[in-house]
């Protein structure tokens, strides 16, 4: 680097915003993660250590991914490469892979790839890194607000370590604010800004957890408020509302958060409280959530928590899937709220769904059984003559029943599908109890 490159760089440090200059760059300046970075935490001693295998890091904005990526960045002695998803592509990797192949060729030293935003990256440029994660040439850091085992290849998942960030608590806000208001050389300290405690509170609980947007908002707040005739910028609680303008809905449509809201909507649906459920459904929509995901979760719900006690919320939810396609918004929010409060409503029973759990732990855990002799497709043996197999057919025998072994013997007794009390369920109870009692 040159007196040019290095000029450039410091005053590229002072003319960044406040999140950037205040970024730690040690373990124990960050705020939060206690889960994964606190005292004797396998994350916090591998980086310690500079022994760190290939990681993801997924959570929502501000939460510390780019963070930590740059603490471990400022600890190892491996050369670190940066790139982001949503400007790069497979070239730059080749260029990050050929480097890294010189440097452990000629001076032994690992490269540690980050790849900020990786779930942009397509299956194909994430297939790329696969071998070089694989043998060690790249170590990888991959940052997302989505959940990776949605958006990352399930290959470059088994390869790595998953970390989930939380968002921040209002104390590590509220520590993050204090510490840029006096800082005087990364923050905003040479300004002398005092913020009072409800402003504080009122920031620390409106940013959602995302110390980026708890900084934007006291940057914006010390660089437009005037001092008062003590000579002081005073941050109070009207000044830090004009800096936020509309508390954000705590939903991601691109990141993480979209899965919290909806798993609430199917909760409340599940637990049959149909004005939570309507709640979350327009929070969904005010976010700008597909209408397509939205219907099929609505679906999934009524299959897996409705089942066979009310038959036709699955088909209320097919139908209101088909329906929004056809009519869109915003029509379609008044299909979307009739069919999940039909949900919502209906009686419940997940015993189909524990019916194809329990099969297939059974299949699963290797159950080759015989399929009866009976129940097998008729073909003819090696003399081209159809054998007799002894297959009763149901419908020629009274109430179009007749007892015969359907399981593999070896399963014989085992019950899957127990029909509850509730709803439908209780006629299709009383009606296997009837053919019972004709064996």
């Amino acid at each position: 680097m040159d007196i040019f490159e290095y000029m450039q760089s410091e005053n590229l440090k002072k003319e960044s915003p406040l999140a950037a200059r205040l970024r730690p760059e040690t373990l124990e300046d960050i705020e939060g993660q206690e889960h994964i970075l606190g005292e004797g935490k396998m994350l916090s001693r591998a980086i310690k250590a500079d022994k760190l295998s290939s990681v993801i890091f997924y959570g929502p904005p501000g939460t510390g991914k780019t963070t930590i990526a740059h603490v471990i960045a400022n600890t190892t002695k491996a050369v670190f490469k940066e790139i982001n998803a949503t400007s790069s592509g497979k070239k730059d990797m080749e260029e990050v892979v050929k480097s890294a192949k010189d440097d452990a060729g000629m001076y032994g030293r690992k490269t540690i790839l980050f790849i900020d935003e990786i779930h942009r990256f397509n299956k194909a440029q994430q297939d790329y890194l696969l071998p070089f994660v694989e043998n060690g040439t790249v170590i990888l850091i991959g940052a997302t607000t989505e959940n990776p085992y949605f958006e990352v290849n399930s290959a470059l998942l088994s390869r790595s370590l998953i970390f989930e960030l939380k968002p921040l608590n209002e104390d590590n806000i509220k520590n993050i604010i204090l510490k840029a208001i006096s800082d005087p050389e990364k923050g905003l300290g040479a300004y002398g800004a005092k913020i009072d405690q409800d402003a504080l509170l009122f920031l620390s609980r409106i940013a959602g957890g995302d110390a980026r947007a708890a900084l934007n908002a006291i940057e914006l707040a010390v660089l437009t408020t005037e001092k008062s005739g003590d000579g002081v910028i005073h941050i109070t609680l009207s000044v830090a509302e004009e800096c936020i303008q509309k508390k954000a809905a705590r939903y991601d449509k691109g990141g993480d958060n979209h899965y919290d809201t909806i798993s609430a909507f199917i909760k409340s649906m599940r637990g049959s409280d149909p004005d939570a459920a309507v709640y979350y459904l327009a929070r969904m929509l005010y976010a700008g959530e597909d209408i397509k995901f939205i219907a099929r979760r609505i679906m999934i719900c009524a299959a897996e928590d409705v089942g066979m006690a009310d038959p036709m919320a699955l088909v209320v939810a097919v139908n209101a899937a088909l329906a929004v396609e056809r009519v869109g918004l915003p029509e379609s929010r008044i299909i979307l709220s009739e069919a999940a409060v039909y949900v919502a409503t209906a009686p419940k029973s997940n015993a189909s769904y524990l019916a194809i759990g329990e099969a297939q732990r059974v299949v699963e855990n290797g159950s080759t059984a015989q399929i009866p002799r009976h129940l097998q497709n008729v073909h003819a043996d090696s003399h081209g003559e159809e054998r007799e197999q002894g297959y009763l057919y149901a419908h020629d025998f009274p109430h179009h029943y007749v007892k015969q072994q359907y399981l593999p013997y070896e399963l014989d007794g085992t019950e899957f599908y127990r029909p509850s009390g509730e709803g439908y369920e209780v006629k299709i109870r009383e009606h296997m109890k009837k053919l019972k009692g004709l064996e």
